[in-house]
């Protein structure tokens, strides 16, 4: 529909046809979200005419229309000058619901402490949805939304999350994501003034039925209950979402400290449902598993000790369920045909490395799952399907960041022990860590653990003195290139191949390194210059 004769039915007094050719464009443009760039002055002028018919009293139904007609406006960031003003947020933001501070006309806000007509609450859902259009598309937006205090109307919503419709809390709960994704600065005033912490667990409490057993223990899922619902799940991950924005800072204290043992009890409730559908449970898993990240490594206790449902004696009665749940999320991952590791698989792997760093009982747990004794060494420790296979392949990953993760899980699992790492995984796969952390001469990481020994099976004790320590494998004997040369071919074979590597080092192809006595690379050069001036000494 034509822009022009839109603007001229909002200039005229009849409500009824201006609500209609609204209607009409909504229905012409509602899977638009590329513009014409040639009318984009008139579409500033439709955001103004449009908001300037919603600081007037009109009808529920013709808000409703006006606010569709917004949320398409919207999409394009170049026309929101008119709504990313004072007058504008309190506007949407009385629309919403939400009462936002710095004025405006009292009359004009709908509450939801009210019950609301459905019509109402539909002109409240779709407020919202203007609201996170503009504020993700508007930088100025998001600096109105600071100055009125748009946080506050958000937080006082989130105290009536026991009385929302679907919409209504995803949407606030969307929004609130947004605000604190977007302005950084807004996250201390959440957590600290407004409680948003407490106020999001009190929703995911409600959200997903969370029954207390204990201080920091939930109910065990019902095995024959429903899959939770998909309107629940969705709401779930908005407040996941809001809350890993609000931990992401350093926070301290006796009562923070109960509010993120409180939210692991609730995750891990979490990763014991189900939803609907597969997928779905695996996305709510993982935006649990990026909060779990984000939270103190001694609160992940309160993942295995759930005195009330008991666990496993040879793990000291701690409960492994939730562990359990979060190896198969990792095994899921790194078993996924072309994902992206760096976002898909490398939060898991961090959790799962620091759990093992600190809590000894995870770390155990773990190791036999991933690492169990060595039985097969004929064949190199990258090749397979098992779980350490699959991590090992990682370990020379072209991504830095995969890479590194996996090594630093292994190498944890391996209590920072360097022969202990080789064993499993060969000096070759090992290198990238052991240049990183200075330990190619052996030794351990800083990280102190228990004394209890690693068991060997009785084939890998056999067929240790023939693991080539490079491959981490027992290879087939090959035979012996030189074995039927003379003196006289050897040694020119020999000169031709120093010959060949001091041509490259020349031009820079190549550089000789040496490893120095702390374990570190250094250009062959220095390391020679670093030897101990007792080199003859047998002492350790």
């Amino acid at each position: 529909m034509d822009l022009n004769t839109i603007l001229s039915q909002l200039e005229a007094v009849d409500e009824v046809d201006m609500e209609e050719s609204l209607r009409r464009y909504v229905g012409e443009n509602s899977h638009t979200f590329t513009f014409d760039p040639k009318e984009e002055s008139l579409r500033i002028k439709l955001c103004q005419s449009v908001l300037s018919v919603l600081g007037r009293q009109v009808k529920p139904s013709c808000q409703k229309t006006c606010l569709e007609t917004l949320r398409i406006l919207s999409r394009d960031k170049r026309v929101l000058a008119p709504v990313a003003t004072r007058e504008g947020m309190l506007i949407l933001g009385g629309m919403a619901g939400l009462k936002a501070g710095g004025g405006g006309d009292e009359n004009r806000n709908i509450s939801q402490e009210d019950t609301l007509s459905e019509e109402q609450e539909r002109v409240v859902v779709e407020a919202l949805k203007c609201l996170c259009n503009v504020v993700y598309n508007s930088p100025a937006a998001q600096q109105v939304s600071v100055d009125v205090q748009l946080v506050d109307g958000l937080c006082a919503t989130l105290s009536t999350a026991r009385t929302w419709h679907h919409d209504v809390g995803l949407f606030t709960l969307r929004l609130l994501f947004l605000v604190s994704a977007l302005r950084p600065d807004v996250r201390g005033v959440l957590r600290r003034e407004l409680h948003a912490v407490t106020l999001l667990t009190e929703v995911l409490e409600h959200t997903l039925d969370v029954s207390w057993v204990g201080p920091y223990e939930s109910a065990r899922p019902d095995p024959q209950a429903l899959p939770t619902a998909a309107e629940d799940n969705e709401r779930t991950m908005e407040a996941l979402k809001a809350l890993f924005n609000l931990t992401l800072s350093d926070t301290g204290g006796e009562e923070d400290d109960h509010h993120f043992r409180l939210i692991a009890a609730i995750l891990r409730h979490l990763l014991m449902l189900k939803t609907e559908t597969e997928e779905k449970t695996e996305e709510a898993h993982s935006h649990a598993i990026n909060l779990l990240n984000n939270l103190p490594v001694s609160c992940l206790d309160v993942l295995i000790d759930v005195p009330v449902q008991g666990g496993l004696e040879m793990y000291g009665g701690k409960n492994m369920d939730a562990v359990q749940m979060l190896i198969d999320f990792m095994e899921k991952r790194m078993d996924k045909q072309g994902s992206n590791y760096k976002e898909g698989l490398t939060p898991v792997l961090s959790l799962l490395t620091e759990g093992s760093r600190h809590h000894r009982e995870i770390r155990r747990y773990i190791k036999a799952q991933v690492l169990p004794p060595l039985k097969e060494v004929k064949i190199r420790p990258e090749i397979g399907t098992t779980t350490r296979n699959k991590l090992v392949r990682l370990m020379t990953h072209v991504d830095m960041g995969v890479k590194q993760t996996a090594a630093e899980f292994l190498f944890v699992l391996c209590k920072e022990s360097v022969d202990n790492l080789l064993k499993y995984t060969g000096y070759g796969n090992a290198a990238g860590l052991l240049v990183a952390r200075g330990l190619l001469a052996g030794g351990r990481g800083e990280t102190q653990y228990s004394e209890d020994e690693d068991s060997d099976t009785d084939e890998y004790k056999c067929a240790k003195p023939f693991i080539n320590p490079i491959t981490g494998h027992v290879e087939d004997p090959m035979p012996n290139p030189i074995e039927e040369m003379t003196e006289e071919q050897k040694e020119y074979e020999a000169q031709k191949l120093v010959n060949m590597f001091d041509k490259l080092s020349r031009q820079n192809v190549i550089r000789p390194m040496g490893v120095r006595p702390d374990g570190t690379l250094a250009p062959l050069e220095e390391t020679l210059c670093d030897q101990p001036e007792d080199s003859g000494s047998d002492s350790d």
